[in-house]
């Protein structure tokens, strides 16, 4: 395929994804120093829906240029159907009925990945040093991995983490550093936990406060701000900049954290 072939206009695009089978005309960026993912995302999804595609390669910048100038397109990859263009990667998946979020769509999904994950961890757990399947053992495991899980993923980005906890949580407001010191706490509560499961060490009461006094102020923090004062905000519990709502994800969470804490003193 030459360049020429490449950037002819719209109609030409259109005419090459006509016809009874199914036929896609694809273009994309294979640059020597850039390839599109997106543009290999939607030769995948094609594929997978069963299209025969006419790859189109655009392998350098002048070939960009041209392309995005005859078809007036800001970007690239550029998915043709049936001869109507229908844009890009997100574009290609609302085509074929796929959900596309947006910048202000929320979403559960990271705090799903990171449970399921911290789960299916604490059952190996469970399975290479204990004998049967201890219920309450798992669970301990569960919480104590979860916590750590949450707290790396602020760690990643502690400014960006206190920007959202400052939207509601009621001790960082009074008292800024505290939102800096709690992604550091719950790790340390965390792995703490992990570290004393199944003792009777009083190094517990180094670590179970901890987890107490920070699940508590969060819960209350979550209460009010989501409960009482019907605030729509985004939880900051997977780190800055996600779009997981406030709410009893975020509320579940903190209880479990001051629930392992009274559980630890308490056995």
């Amino acid at each position: 395929m030459t360049a020429t072939d490449m950037i002819d206009g719209p109609q030409a695009a259109r005419e090459k994804s006509r016809g009874d089978s199914k036929t896609a005309s694809l273009y994309r960026m294979a640059m020597p120093g850039h390839l599109c993912p997106f543009g290999l995302k939607s030769r995948s999804l094609l594929r997978r829906k069963g299209y025969k595609i006419d790859d189109n390669l655009l392998t350098n910048r002048d070939e960009v240029d041209a392309f995005q100038e005859a078809h007036d397109v800001p970007t690239t990859p550029i998915t043709f159907i049936d001869g109507e263009r229908i844009g890009g990667y997100s574009d290609l998946k609302e085509h074929f009925g796929y959900r596309v979020l947006g910048e202000d769509d929320t979403t559960y999904m990271p705090v799903i990945a990171i449970f399921a994950s911290t789960a299916l961890i604490a059952l190996a757990i469970l399975l290479n040093l204990y004998d049967g399947f201890p219920i309450l053992t798992w669970l301990k495991w569960f919480f104590a991995l979860s916590m750590a899980a949450l707290a790396i993923q602020k760690l990643q980005d502690v400014g960006s983490f206190v920007n959202g906890f400052l939207g509601y949580d009621l001790l960082a407001r009074r008292y800024v550093p505290y939102g800096y010191a709690y992604p550091f706490l719950e790790l340390y509560s965390g792995v703490g936990m992990m570290a004393l499961i199944g003792t009777q060490s009083p190094l517990i009461w180094l670590v179970a406060p901890v987890a107490l006094f920070i699940g508590t102020v969060g819960s209350i923090s979550v209460i009010k701000a989501v409960y009482i004062d019907k605030q729509e905000l985004t939880c900051a519990c997977v780190g800055g900049g996600s779009n997981v709502p406030l709410g009893a994800i975020s509320l579940s969470e903190n209880l479990i954290m001051a629930g392992m804490g009274v559980w630890m003193l308490l056995l």
